[in-house]
């Protein structure tokens, strides 16, 4: 189901809490949502359709990939990115690693580790600030 974008930064603010196999329904939400802003949209976080869980999915492609509790376990090749946000007005700066290693679930609950690169992996970076409560 497509939800509304949370731009409470109060909300937005809070750290993440881990998900569980009850929060299914949020990735099909998030996963609709991403689909109803892909024109100006590539990544969301759980937090942003006000779900405090560590959920996000983007695009690859024409494909929107889940991930559940994502843990960075290796990165490298520092920068500094500017970005936007569905949740926010306006651009920031951010540090993000060219290269990044990434432990997830699926959205079956099924372990994955994967290494992302260039834009992607800066996706992935800026929503999972999200789960710590950091806005860009």
């Amino acid at each position: 189901m497509i939800k509304p974008i949370n731009r409470d930064t109060t909300l937005l603010s809070q750290k993440s809490l881990p998900a569980t196999q009850q929060d299914t329904a949020t990735i099909t939400d998030l996963m609709d949502t991403l689909e109803h802003h892909k024109d100006h949209c590539v990544g969301m976080a759980a937090n942003m359709i006000g779900v405090n869980k560590r959920i996000l999915v983007f695009q690859l492609g024409m494909m929107p990939v889940p991930m559940v509790n994502p843990v960075i376990v290796k990165k490298s090749g520092k920068y500094t990115a500017q970005e936007g946000c569905l949740s926010l007005d306006g651009e920031r700066s951010a540090t993000r690693y060219q290269n990044i290693e990434v432990k997830y679930l699926d959205r079956n609950f099924v372990a994955q580790t994967q290494k992302f690169n260039g834009f992607v992996a800066e996706i992935i970076q800026h929503e999972m600030d999200h789960f710590e409560g950091i806005l860009i």
